[in-house]
């Protein structure tokens, strides 16, 4: 029956299939990972977890694997326009067609086992990486990290890149819950790294406790920005100087590309990387919807108080003459009032738009939500409406931020 259907065909099954659309747990996708003859893992694996900079840190390290000449796997969520950006092989997003053959692979393992729809998309791009051959393959972990369905394959180096308040209904109240559940990617006696100060001290238990080598920002590693752009980093057993600025734009990229390389550092007696393919992918950096600047345009997925403070940080570095006018679509789990009040005092105007039900906001809700935090602007059906008029409002030296959420910056990514 499947083996005519569409991407589209296949996507639309996997969100039907489970009754939930997360559901934590790794028994299940384990046994059909075991069906499949993904694990253990043949490649090296290097995990990413975090609350913000998980997809810059897998588009770098895949870069900087790519630039040594290794065959590389990289898998990150959730995609801006097309399912094919979450798996790449070797830099080029994996076609429709052999999207269609792993899911088929994956539905004939499974048998009565349900999977969700991150769990089926995980499956398939193990099984796309195995089948290619691919000798490291870097990994975004979807939720959390203990439980989330990429856990499944034992790290041989896990980078942290940060914990903030996000998904507390799941991964709890505080950074120290938070942090124990990310630190459930760590391995004994394989090296962990952890890229921002200060790290939650339940992510140091779990740490020791597993026996992992943990690599601490600050203490293991260190960078240094120059008046240039250019940056310094220190490791255990290498340094690099005056590396060239990391082209996603934004302040955070120089932390996240520390934790990158302190993670390639960490795992260069299984695969050695000279410095060269350090620079040269540090320059070719790219991923869509991470401080992306088209025209007069800055597209950021920011959706929580910590990504809103990075995004906001940018902002002021890059002050210019003109105004900065905000298209703002939110779901209505996040924390909607504390990030318009972290953006503020930096926008002349809002435009809000309405994100489909029922998860997302509507346009005059988050416009009162907006204005309970200080921020004002006008409610809109659609983000594409908010950002037509906020085009219209915006004068030769003004700049619009879209921001709020993956489907915000997506709706305005499409019109482009």
């Amino acid at each position: 029956m499947n083996s005519s259907w569409s991407l589209a065909d296949w996507l639309s099954y996997q969100e039907r299939l489970h009754p939930k659309a997360i559901e934590l747990g790794l028994e299940r996708v384990r046994e059909v990972a075991l069906r499949l003859d993904l694990l253990p893992a043949r490649a090296v694996t290097l995990t990413v977890v975090g609350t913000n900079g998980k997809g810059s840190s897998v588009a770098l390290a895949a870069e900087i694997y790519r630039a040594a000449g290794y065959r590389v796997g990289r898998y990150l969520s959730p995609h801006l326009l097309r399912y094919n950006e979450r798996v790449a092989i070797d830099g080029q997003d994996v076609p429709d067609e052999a999207l269609c053959e792993a899911f088929a692979a994956v539905e004939a393992a499974r048998g009565a086992i349900a999977l969700t729809y991150f769990e089926f998309g995980t499956l398939a791009a193990l099984w796309l990486f195995r089948r290619a051959g691919v000798e490291v393959q870097v990994l975004e972990v979807g939720l959390g990290g203990r439980l989330d369905a990429v856990n499944i394959v034992d790290a041989d180096c896990a980078l942290v890149t940060n914990i903030g308040l996000d998904h507390t209904e799941w991964l709890g109240l505080d950074r120290d819950s938070i942090g124990y559940e990310k630190a459930g990617v760590m391995r004994g006696n394989r090296p962990a790294v952890y890229a921002e100060a200060l790290p939650p001290a339940r992510l140091l238990q779990h740490a020791e406790a597993v026996g992992a080598r943990l690599l601490l920002a600050g203490r293991d590693f260190s960078f240094e920005r120059s008046e240039d752009g250019g940056w310094n980093w220190h490791g255990a057993g290498a340094a690099y100087a005056r590396l060239p600025a990391p082209a996603l734009g934004g302040a955070a990229q120089y932390r996240n590309a520390a934790g990158v390389l302190a993670a390639v550092q960490a795992l260069q007696p299984r695969l050695p990387v000279g410095e060269e393919a350090v620079r040269r992918a540090l320059a070719v950096l790219a991923l869509p919807g991470r401080y992306q600047r088209i025209g007069n345009t800055i597209l950021d997925v920011a959706h929580n108080v910590e990504s809103a403070e990075v995004l906001a940080d940018n902002l002021r570095s890059e002050s210019g003459p003109g105004a900065t006018l905000l298209v703002l679509g939110m779901l209505a789990d996040k924390p909607v009032e504390q990030v318009c009040a972290v953006l503020a005092p930096l926008v002349r105007e809002a435009q809000f738009g309405g994100l489909p039900l029922p998860r997302g906001l509507d346009g005059p809700s988050l416009q009162q939500c907006a204005a309970r935090a200080g921020l004002a602007g006008r409610a809109w059906h659609s983000v594409e409406q908010a950002y037509r008029a906020a085009q219209a409002l915006a004068g030769p030296q003004d700049r619009i931020v879209v921001c709020g959420s993956f489907l915000t910056v997506a709706a305005v990514a499409a019109l482009f």
